[in-house]
């Protein structure tokens, strides 16, 4: 990995040390992406679910913005889920005009058995390392924990909750469905 320390304290890193550490994110990306099982989901089907699970029912409009898809594709994907009994609708006790897309039952246990699957697979790359580079990986994914808390949720416009929380770091266990997938490095 990169190394953006600069000289100096205080000192800004150079341009091509924040691109070797871009590049470096993006390795991690694909290992968790391909650390995740083929399981017929999608990477914007998988990260759907992993917010519905973390955050709750959402309007289709809200998930369109917070997965960067355009509304039409959002509504055929839920859709799609429906059919697959891993999403559903329902209405909005709080506005009878709204539409909530909730996740089902289903589509948790399908969830967490992507993520379970993700955690065996990294647990035996992790084995592999001594423990002072697991020390040194678990320092610098608590940086990167901080990182993701600070970018506003395009959704919220606050803060992602649950990316600012601590996912498990090798050997210890995480909340129920921590750890969302792929391009947010979380589902």
């Amino acid at each position: 990995m990169a190394d953006i320390s600069g000289d100096a304290p205080g000192e800004q890193p150079a341009e091509a040390d924040l691109d070797r550490l871009v590049c470096d994110f993006e390795r991690l990306m694909r290992l968790l992406r391909r650390a995740t099982s083929p399981d017929g989901l999608s990477l914007t089907a998988a990260s759907v679910l992993s917010r519905l699970d973390d955050l709750g029912p959402h309007r289709l409009s809200d998930l369109a913005v917070a997965e960067g898809v355009t509304q039409p594709a959002m509504t055929q994907l839920v859709s799609r889920l429906e059919r697959d009994a891993l999403a559903e609708r329902a209405g909005d006790p709080a506005d009878g005009r709204v539409v909530l897309v909730g996740i089902t039952a289903a589509g948790r246990d399908r969830i967490r058995a992507r993520r379970r699957a993700r955690a065996e697979r990294l647990r035996g790359l992790l084995a592999g390392l001594p423990a002072e580079d697991r020390a040194a990986l678990a320092r610098s994914l608590r940086i990167a924990d901080r990182l993701t808390g600070s970018v506003a949720d395009p959704v919220a416009g606050q803060a992602d909750p649950v990316a600012g929380q601590a996912g498990p770091v090798a050997g210890q266990a995480g909340p129920a469905g921590a750890g969302d997938d792929e391009g947010e490095l979380t589902g």
